[in-house]
């Protein structure tokens, strides 16, 4: 706790990035590691859940999106599947009332539908009880996959079309945003050290900074993040324009500053 107030301290408060969204990666080879059944892993990673999103709230970061279960993990043994659920039931139901407190507003992206019913019952019940929070969006990406939720805007965009709802010229990247929910990511981090972005959040990753570590999932806590937000703060974003461009809009912030300063 000490290590991490320390670190929250030196923490450049203007640099704070608005959206961080996280591969939570390394569960199983964490339990496997220590000779344990996957689902141990799991269980420490709902620990790492609750740190870092304690912590993405201390910081004052706007929207977390953590992701938890994919398309492509519906072809993973049934019975670490059933386990997972069990551990988001317990976690829905034990975390709510911290997430109101703490003014979190609980979302969720991914076919929803693919999930058992009690458990899509309880996802809106969270939803429900959090959706008056305005301090931070927590959303769960479950059974989740970015080509998919392209594809998804897409036929919504046509739909909007066919139906005269919008014209040739209002279908731009602003729409195409709306339609996904979620705003652009500005730091990826992924643990375990994998170099991939396994289908997650194609849209909006699209000028992400991103933050591998070789930490698995279960291991990566609270001061593990204060510690990417230091990495991400050092780093120059261009969004497509050179070193050059950067220095001179910079320069001319500093002098339309100087100049606000300046008038009586």
């Amino acid at each position: 706790m000490a290590e991490r107030r320390n670190l929250l301290e030196t923490l450049d408060k203007k640099k704070i990035p608005y959206h961080v969204a996280i591969i939570m990666d390394g569960n199983g080879r964490w339990a496997q590691k220590r000779g344990l059944p996957r689902i141990e892993g799991h269980k420490q990673g709902a620990k790492s859940v609750d740190s870092v999103t304690t912590t993405a709230r201390k910081i004052g970061i706007k929207y977390l999106t953590l992701y938890a279960f994919s398309k492509d993990n519906w072809k993973r043994p049934k019975d670490e599947i059933l386990a997972l659920f069990d551990l988001l039931r317990h976690y829905l139901s034990k975390k709510k009332d911290k997430m109101k407190k703490n003014q979190i507003k609980f979302n969720v992206v991914g076919d929803i539908e693919d999930l058992p019913q009690d458990i899509v019952g309880k996802i809106n019940e969270v939803k429900a009880y959090t959706s008056d929070c305005n301090g931070m969006v927590l959303t769960l990406a479950l059974s989740y996959s970015g080509k998919s939720e392209i594809v998804k805007a897409c036929k919504k965009i046509l739909k909007m079309y066919k139906d005269g709802k919008i014209t040739e010229e209002e279908i731009d990247n602003n729409l195409f945003s709306d339609m996904i929910g979620l705003p652009d990511v500005d730091l990826l981090i992924r643990t375990s050290g994998e170099m991939r972005v396994s289908d997650f959040l194609l849209w909006n990753i699209a000028y992400a900074e991103v933050y591998i570590t070789k930490k698995l999932w279960p291991d990566f806590r609270g001061k593990d993040l204060i510690k990417a937000m230091k990495e991400f703060q050092k780093r120059e974003r261009r969004f497509g324009l050179t070193q050059e461009q950067i220095m001179t809009m910079k320069q001319d912030m500093k002098e339309n500053t100087e100049k606000t300063i300046d008038c009586p």
